[in-house]
């Protein structure tokens, strides 16, 4: 019989409470321990997992002795230091949600840390294992090399997190940090290299003006556009809009070739589907050869039960399965290393830096 792997979670707000549902999918698994220190997140966790010990801080958490492993889900400015002292007290394998850090200068405390760590560290990138996206991923053969690749989201604002966080570039890291990291790591990923010149623009418009919090009004952007060019010759782009949940599709990724494009189709989160619309969109894969011309769509349908587990087209379960394979010892490495966490980090960082200056960022 299988061992049962036993969690800990440190950060239990709207992501980390939809990590507690999609281990909870899994076989042979149980969350043990939870530190959450705001109230009302720690009740609805204890009611996801009812079996989970619920402590006071992350030294109180290592100190449960049946962990096997931990996922990080709290506010982007607290990974880095979390991770330290992890790494301090108690390595185990880790899950962290991205992004992994927020400030330039802790890119160097995570390398000391990648260097040092005698366990596994993934970072959690849940759009690689959205159906779709996963989908184009695995049918880029069709294009002949891929030349261009095109991200456009068109999405909802901000949503409300504890204590409004997300509200300040210096808690996020900037919105081309905070909610665009899964893009720059998807340009990685399907161009296959490192970028080495970023352009931006973009601003915020619409979203968050009219809030205030002790005297201070939120400066993130809810708008914009980064261009990449990449050491390989290839060329990408990312068109981000915060106030366009109008959309019937909120993720539009093409990716172009001598031979073909292929684009992926992802909804938003189903619970943001009007019900007067019927049915939410389905996801879908289309293929467009440039000859003999004509395109071949593909619906990419998702489990249910992963749709209800949380609001990334069930991205977040099939994640979960890849870390727990490796947790067990049944894959020796993470799909989404520590180097690669870093990668879409400072991707962000030179996004907002061009935003910022009206100048090009040159990555080396």
């Amino acid at each position: 019989m299988t061992r049962t792997i036993n969690y800990g979670l440190i950060g239990c707000g709207m992501m980390g409470q939809e990590h507690l549902h999609n281990i909870a999918l899994l076989d042979g698994t149980r969350v043990a321990a939870i530190y959450e220190p705001d109230p009302q997140m720690a009740h609805a966790a204890q009611e996801i997992a009812p079996e989970a010990v619920m402590v006071g801080s992350v030294a109180d958490l290592l100190a449960v002795e049946d962990l096997d492993c931990l996922v990080i889900a709290s506010p982007n400015h607290l990974h880095v230091d979390q991770i330290c002292d992890i790494a301090a007290m108690r390595p185990l394998p880790l899950l962290v949600e991205k992004p992994l850090f927020t400030d330039p200068q802790d890119a160097a405390r995570l390398e000391t840390v990648q260097r040092d760590y005698p366990h596994p560290i993934w970072v959690a990138m849940e759009y690689r294992y959205m159906p779709p996206i996963a989908a184009l991923i695995k049918g880029l053969q069709s294009t002949g090399g891929v030349q261009m690749l095109t991200i456009r989201e068109h999405r909802f604002p901000f949503l409300e997190k504890v204590g409004n966080w997300n509200r300040f570039n210096r808690n996020t890291g900037g919105t081309f940090v905070e909610k665009c990291c899964h893009f720059f790591d998807l340009m990685r990923l399907i161009l296959g290299s490192d970028p080495v010149r970023i352009t931006a623009s973009g601003g915020q418009a619409v979203n968050h003006l009219d809030e205030s919090y002790d005297g201070e009004t939120p400066d993130i952007l809810d708008h914009g556009y980064v261009l990449v060019d990449f050491a390989n010759g290839t060329r990408a782009m990312l068109e981000l809009c915060m106030f366009a949940e109008g959309s019937r599709y909120q993720e539009e990724i093409s990716a172009t070739g001598q031979l073909a494009k292929i684009e992926a189709l992802v909804p938003g989160p189903g619970r943001f589907w009007p019900d007067h619309l019927g049915e939410p969109p389905v996801p879908q894969v289309i293929v467009s050869p440039r000859n003999p011309k004509g395109p071949v769509s593909q619906d990419i349908p998702v489990d249910p039960r992963l749709l209800a587990a949380g609001d990334h087209n069930g991205s977040t379960y099939y994640q979960h399965q890849g870390f727990l394979a490796l947790v067990r010892g049944e894959r020796a490495a993470p799909d989404v290393t520590l180097q690669d966490g870093l990668w879409a980090v400072r991707m962000g960082l030179a996004a907002q830096q061009a935003l910022a200056t009206g100048e090009a960022v040159r990555l080396t």
